[in-house]
C-alpha cells in the first residue's frame, strides 16, 4: 500500500532537544543534540517495517514566527526558545536533506500548514497519508482512516473516530474547539470558562462558532454554567472568530507536491558521509538502507 508520511520537523526538533539523552556536540563544539536526534528519529522511521515508508517529507518552521503573528500579538514566537535550539534550525534542515528526504522550510506559513496542504492535496494519490505529530490542530485534516495522525512517542494513531474520541468533536470542528478552549502550544488563549468537555458538548450541538446562539435561552444543550458561557461567548464572539482563524490551517501553501518528488531513494553516499562527519556522527553512515 502506497503511503505518504508527513513529519512535523519542528516538533521533532523540540522533542529531541528536551529529551533526556546526553548532550552532543560536533567537532567544533557546537550543540547538535537536537539535530542528530531528529536525524536518528527519521532513520528509525525509515527502518520501521510496519510503517513501510516509501514517500515522505519533513516540514520545519524557520523561523517560528508566521503570518499569524501579524494577526495576533500574543501568538507563539521564538522569544522563549533556547538559543542553542534556535541555532540548529538550519542545521537540522541540512541533515534531513542530506538523508535524501524532502524538506519544506516555512517562513510565512507554519509547518502544520504545509502538512495540511500536502495531506489534503495528495489525498487521491496515496492509499493512506500519515501525519506524524501529536499536535491537536492537525486533527482538522483527518479523513476516515485515509488521512490519519500518528503520535510516535506514545505509539497512538488517530483516524477520524480517534479524533472524536480524543477531542470530543469531529475534524471539521477542531478549529472551533481550539478557538473556545485555547491552545497553549500556539499562544491561543481561548475564552474564559470554556473547558474541553463543555466546549465539545456545545460544538457537537452546533458544529461551528457561527451556529452557536448568543442568547442562552436558545441553548438546548446541557452544559455546566451554560448561562455564563453563553454570556461570555456573546461578549467575546469576535475574539473567538479570530482565534479560530489562527487555529485554521492553510490548505494552499505553495509546495512541489509531485508524488514522485517525495519518493525516498536514500541519500547520496558522499553527501551523507560528509554530513555525518561534520556532526561527529560517523556511526550513522551505514544506517540508511537506500544509498545511491
Amino acid at each position: 500500500m502506497a503511503r505518504l508520511h508527513l513529519v512535523d520537523g519542528t516538533w521533532e526538533l523540540f522533542r529531541a532537544h528536551h529529551s533526556p539523552r546526553p548532550s552532543r556536540t560536533d567537532p567544533s563544539g557546537r550543540d547538535v543534540k537536537a539535530t542528530v536526534g531528529v536525524v536518528e528519529s527519521l532513520l528509525r522511521l525509515l527502518g520501521d517495517r510496519a510503517e513501510s515508508v516509501t514517500h515522505l517529507a519533513v516540514a520545519f518552521d524557520n523561523p517560528i514566527e508566521s503570518f499569524r503573528n501579524d494577526l495576533f500579538a500574543d501568538y507563539k514566537d521564538g522569544s522563549g526558545v533556547d538559543p542553542a535550539l534556535t541555532a540548529q534550525f538550519d542545521l537540522v534542515e541540512q541533515g534531513v536533506a542530506a538523508l535524501g528526504i524532502t524538506v519544506w522550510s516555512l517562513d510565512e506559513h507554519e509547518a502544520d500548514d504545509a502538512i495540511a496542504t500536502a495531506a489534503t492535496t495528495l489525498a487521491g494519490s496515496f492509499d493512506q497519508i500519515r501525519i506524524l505529530t501529536p499536535d491537536k490542530d492537525l486533527g482538522q485534516v483527518v479523513q476516515g482512516d485515509h488521512i490519519v495522525q500518528v503520535d510516535r512517542m506514545r505509539d497512538r494513531e488517530f483516524d477520524e473516530q480517534g479524533v472524536i474520541e480524543r477531542l470530543g468533536v469531529p475534524p471539521r470542528s477542531v478549529p472551533d474547539l481550539l478557538a473556545l478552549v485555547g491552545d497553549t502550544a500556539d499562544g491561543i488563549p481561548g475564552l474564559p470558562g470554556f473547558g474541553a468537555k463543555g466546549a465539545a458538548a456545545v460544538l457537537r450541538r452546533w458544529p461551528h462558532l457561527e451556529d452557536i446562539p448568543t442568547d442562552v435561552s436558545d441553548w438546548d444543550v446541557t452544559v455546566r454554567g451554560a448561562a455564563r458561557l453563553a454570556a461570555t461567548f456573546a461578549d467575546r464572539r469576535d475574539d473567538a472568530l479570530l482565534y479560530r482563524r489562527l487555529a485554521t490551517l492553510v490548505l494552499d501553501v505553495p509546495l512541489d507536491l509531485d508524488p514522485s518528488a517525495l519518493e525516498w531513494q536514500g541519500p547520496t553516499a558522499d553527501v551523507w558521509a560528509t554530513w555525518c562527519a561534520s556532526m561527529g556522527a560517523s556511526r550513522l553512515v551505514d544506517r540508511p538502507r537506500g544509498h545511491h
